[in-house]
């Protein structure tokens, strides 16, 4: 008997199934700062490299953490990837504040940048509470009030 033929894959390269931190507006925003920390990090004059590789760590370590709260059960190890990637977040903010102080970033970019940060660590804080509060991680479906803001 063949195999089942894959489904196709849409433009955007997701299918219609989706990993539980793919639904997160947080893991997606925080996918967006890659990307613009990856364009800042081209920008950046040769000598630079610490601070590059700075930038690059942290901000993948946001959405890798997202997603591994995302995967886990128990509510008080959620919160706490949470916690962690929130931590990342805040650690890319103050990166661009390095890259301002020495000239290294444009305004239009560092305004992005930061816009993009303030609202994945809003929607971080709130994920991180609602565990941390509900204790049990599990709900009827629809989300509570709380992470319901941080979804899609």
């Amino acid at each position: 008997m063949p195999e089942p033929e894959p489904e196709p894959v849409p433009e955007n390269g997701r299918s219609k199934d989706y990993f539980d931190h793919e639904k997160l507006d947080a893991f997606n925003v925080s996918i967006e700062f890659v990307v613009l920390a990856h364009d800042t990090i081209r920008e950046l004059p040769k000598g630079r490299t610490f601070l590059a590789d700075q930038l690059l760590r942290a901000a993948v370590s946001v959405p890798l953490n997202i997603a591994e709260g995302a995967g886990e059960y128990s509510p008080k190890e959620k919160a706490r990837f949470y916690r962690n990637a929130k931590r990342s977040a805040t650690e890319c903010a103050a990166v661009l504040s390095v890259l301002d102080s020495l000239g290294l970033i444009e305004r239009p970019k560092l305004a992005a940048g930061r816009a993009l940060l303030l609202r994945i660590v809003a929607m971080l804080v709130q994920l991180a509470k609602s565990k941390e509060i509900s204790g049990s991680g599990r709900g009827t479906g629809a989300g509570s009030t709380r992470e319901s803001s941080a979804r899609l």
